[in-house]
């Protein structure tokens, strides 16, 4: 692992601060976006009531199930949380959180301002696992759908989500 790789995969995730956890964000200063324009149509990807999360949160709705959205004070900010059962729910971009990574990042390296695109991708997916591990050490059930199994089967990823639930209930 080189330095700067090294010192990405430690600042991502989440540090340990006394009894309370915090999230460190990874730093990207030797790095910019591709440009200007690049970085206002990024800015408008949605990172929260995505068509993904909207279509599984109605199918998980027809089973009759409750759940609060967006919860800030889990780690992670899982997209819907069922207390009572202690399950968690994320579904995840495939370009931001490396779906079919190895692909990805080829793509990455032949595009511009590759060494950026491919440092943040990478440190998403540490931090989604650092976060998962940290749920589950805190008696969370993690399931984690990519958006476009959701999108092509969103009663099939409910049905997953119910089961879950139902178990931990």
């Amino acid at each position: 692992m080189t330095g700067r790789s090294s010192r990405l995969a430690r600042s991502s995730g989440s540090a340990r601060l006394g009894k309370t956890e915090k999230s460190v964000s990874p730093s990207f200063s030797p790095y910019r976006a591709t440009s200007r324009q690049a970085s206002l149509t990024k800015q408008k990807n949605r990172s929260k009531n995505t068509k993904a999360e909207l279509l599984l949160r109605q199918h998980i709705r027809g089973f009759g199930l409750h759940y609060r959205i967006c919860a800030q004070f889990l780690p992670g900010r899982p997209d819907l949380v069922f207390p009572s059962a202690k399950v968690v729910v994320f579904c995840d971009g495939d370009f931001w959180h490396g779906r079919h990574w190895r692909r990805l990042k080829a793509n990455l390296l032949k595009g511009t301002n590759a060494t950026y695109w491919v440092a943040k991708i990478q440190a998403n997916i540490i931090r989604d696992r650092r976060q998962a591990g940290l749920l589950r050490r805190m008696g969370w059930r993690v399931l984690r759908f990519w958006e476009t199994d959701v999108l092509r089967n969103p009663d099939e990823m409910a049905r997953k989500v119910k089961r879950a639930v139902c178990r931990n209930v």
